[in-house]
């Protein structure tokens, strides 16, 4: 392993201990000296090149670096040597820094300048650590909107004796130095620079040779990516190489490394998918030493990957994922819930630590967090208090952070969850208020299912229906499609319904009744929950047992008012049954909703707003609506219970029904 010499960009001969040599050199020519370094050196040096071990190499010369375009450095003027002897400075000598103190100290230095000061006060660097410094600086001044390091960076006499090493020889590298430096620079330099180009094709050349080793070639494999994109032929080669090594050999790190470079041609998955199944199966047992950003890169890659097959793996980094939620940085916990989202995965733990996470830092999360919390608390119907009230407090003092999508991606969980914050006022405040001054901002679908959410908790739109049921919002609605699709209309119709039942001030324009639905309950995009048939037979048994035969009640009745009911029964003005045939002296209906696991939040007995919203609507319209939900059904031990069950729900004192 080379040793880099960093003192303000000179090259010291302090560990050279040749008989007689540091006498002769405070006499000698610079070029003489080179040449005696070079006479004494090369047998020693390659004695050594087969032991694994440090050597003690300096290089003969340090040449200081430019740059005319900000990011092609070349070598300029000659070194200067120095005379001081190794004795006097072997407290600063690399065998005295411990490799571990010295990357503790270099992720601990918040600029570049820190850096380049400390390495400065190293007499000589192993070039890996050179390496990792060089990683390290152009890491730190990597900014989005600024491809070129900073002028005083590149003009610093350590960070040119860092460029300097590497492109001096660098076939007296290391693998690990020679890849390592290469990832340096893809961070900012020119992708055309000759000191760039010049790594890469030693890299090139090593990995046509077979000499790199697993950890390099992952490295390379991203660098690569990076510089020339994943559709590169030497990619290809490197990942062949990977496939014939031992997974045993892999750290961690390289397996999740291995994941992205795999995750840059996600197009090529079926090709790589026997690979692929043999790292998801290895990665079981890494998990557990994976840190916070490497696990939310492993869930990202299986996202794009999609690895769907791949569950185990998904339960496990779940499991891990709860111990680390605190040390998840804002966009690494995203990550992390797009790829639950994504693989439908939920676990109790993980919802409570999210709940003490999302309740402690509300006011300092950032507000695609908040809404991709909310999303995924949507999409796996969790009902949890101080996620919701913990957004609703985030969005009431934030609002200004938070674009046309991600506020509607924070409120529409509310309604689609039937739940109104403590600060519900100030909440719907502050979204009309967005809503007045931004509406022409919100796309038009997502407008409507922003509405259309409010109105599930009764907090109705009533200032914008004129606006959505208008002409030109439901052709913007439409935008280059020849009809608008079976959801939008849905909710449309549902919100014109609820501007009737709900709102009888409303007085602006009606919704035509080409754009009203007739029916609620469609296959693919339905505004009501089927109906649990397996609890549905449970229910009629007990009812046939109640009533005394089939010919009493109905089954999946379509309304006018486009709500499905599960069981309608029909009774006369003195309370008895009718048969559901019957269309005379009908006094009252009866609207049974049995409402299976699937019509109420995740493990709760908290409805779902829909299904709060088409009992309240049904209400409205005159139905008696008995409510039979399956916690209760399942509470019941017999066929006899069951029927004094319904007897009571149908027929209590109050209802005056009688069979």
């Amino acid at each position: 392993m080379a040793l880099i010499t960093l003192r303000r960009n000179l090259c010291h001969l302090s560990d050279f201990r040749i008989h007689g040599a540091l006498a002769g050199l405070k006499t000698q020519h610079v070029n003489c000296v080179q040449k005696t370094v070079k006479e004494h050196l090369c047998p020693w040096f390659w004695s050594l090149q087969l032991e694994p071990v440090r050597v003690r190499f300096h290089h003969a010369h340090s040449k200081k670096f430019h740059s005319e375009n900000g990011n092609d450095l070349h070598p300029v003027g000659e070194p200067v040597f120095s005379q001081v002897h190794a004795w006097d400075r072997s407290e600063h000598s690399v065998k005295n820094v411990d490799e571990q103190i010295f990357y503790r100290r270099l992720n601990s230095f918040t600029s570049s300048e820190e850096v380049l000061h400390y390495i400065s006060t190293l007499q000589t660097l192993p070039d890996t650590m050179a390496a990792g410094a060089l990683h390290r600086i152009c890491e730190m001044e990597k900014k989005d909107d600024d491809q070129r390091l900073p002028k005083e960076i590149l003009e610093n006499s350590a960070f040119q004796a860092l460029c300097n090493q590497f492109a001096q020889d660098p076939s007296n590298l290391s693998n690990m130095g020679l890849v390592t430096a290469l990832q340096a620079l893809t961070l900012y330099v020119d992708p055309q620079s000759r000191l760039l180009l010049s790594l890469l094709a030693k890299c090139q050349h090593r990995l046509e040779m077979g000499s790199l080793d697993i950890h390099s070639l992952c490295i390379l494999g991203e660098c690569l990516i990076k510089l020339q994109g994943p559709g590169c032929s030497t990619l290809d080669l490197i990942i062949y190489q990977l496939q014939g090594e031992n997974l045993e050999k892999f750290t961690p790190e390289d397996i999740v490394t291995l994941y992205r470079i795999l995750q840059a041609c996600p197009e090529k998955v079926d090709q790589h998918q026997t690979f692929l199944n043999k790292i998801n199966n290895f990665s079981l047992s890494v998990v557990s030493n994976l840190s916070p950003k490497l696990l939310s890169q492993m869930l990202t890659a299986l996202v794009v990957l999609d690895q769907t097959q791949a569950l185990p793996l998904v339960i496990k980094l779940g499991k891990y994922v709860v111990r680390h939620i605190p040390h998840f940085t804002n966009e690494e916990l995203k990550e992390v819930l797009e790829a639950f989202i994504y693989f439908g995965h939920n676990d109790r733990f993980f919802t409570e630590v999210l709940e003490q996470h999302v309740a402690s830092l509300c006011l300092t999360l950032d507000p695609e967090v908040v809404s991709k919390v909310m999303e995924y608390c949507s999409r796996k119907l969790i009902f949890s208090k101080p996620i919701l009230d913990a957004a609703a407090e985030t969005f009431v003092c934030q609002s200004e952070k938070f674009s046309p999508n991600l506020t509607a991606e924070l409120i529409e969980p509310f309604g689609k969850l039937n739940y109104l914050p403590p600060n519900a006022s100030a909440l719907f405040r502050k979204l009309e208020n967005i809503l007045l001054t931004r509406f022409n901002y919100f796309p038009p679908k997502t407008l409507l299912k922003l509405l259309h959410s409010c109105s599930l908790i009764e907090c109705h739109p009533v200032n914008f229906m004129a606006k959505i049921f208008s002409p030109y919002f439901l052709q913007q609605l439409q935008g280059e499609e020849s009809y608008l699709d079976r959801l939008s209309l849905a909710q449309l119709t549902q919100l014109f319904l609820t501007a009737i039942l709900e709102c009888p001030f409303y007085k602006g324009p009606k919704l035509l009744p080409k754009y009203q639905v007739k029916s609620f309950l469609t296959p693919c995009c339905s505004l009501e929950t089927p109906m649990d048939f397996q609890l549905y037979k449970s229910v009629m048994i007990g009812l046939i047992d109640l009533l005394g035969a089939r010919l009493y009640f109905a089954s999946k009745v379509l309304t006018p008012y486009c709500y499905t009911i599960d069981v309608e029964i029909k009774l006369d003005e003195d309370g008895f049954v009718l048969p559901f045939t019957a269309d005379e002296d009908i006094h009252k209906r009866v609207a049974l909703c049995i409402d299976g696991p699937k019509r109420f939040c995740l493990n709760s007995k908290h409805l779902l707003g829909k299904e709060a919203t088409k009992q309240r609507h049904l209400c409205l319209l005159g139905y008696q609506v008995v409510q039979i939900p399956y916690y209760e059904i399942e509470m019941l031990k017999s066929r006899l219970e069951l029927v004094e069950y319904l007897q009571r729900k149908l027929f209590s004192q109050n209802s005056g029904g009688h069979w």
